[in-house]
């Protein structure tokens, strides 16, 4: 199964989620250790869904993408 994992790096380290997964989120020191919290938050709420509610994740379409907007500054 793969999944969107989103990773955001603020002045506590990384916090993470699953936008396929409403709730599953973590947070870690390190890229590697955000990398090993959120797989392990993605397997654990995954034992807990039924395989009808699998099924419909995996149907699921989420895209990112990356844009490049102008910004100017205020006068």
């Amino acid at each position: 199964m793969k999944l969107t994992v989103i990773i955001e790096k603020d002045g506590n380290g990384y916090y993470a989620y699953c936008p396929e997964l409403r709730g599953c989120h973590s947070q870690g020191e390190t890229l590697d250790e955000i990398m090993e919290n959120i797989k392990e938050a993605i397997e654990l709420y995954l034992e807990t869904m039924t395989q009808e509610e699998k099924a419909e994740i995996i149907n699921r379409d989420i895209m990112t993408a990356v844009m490049e907007i102008g910004v100017g500054q205020a006068a």
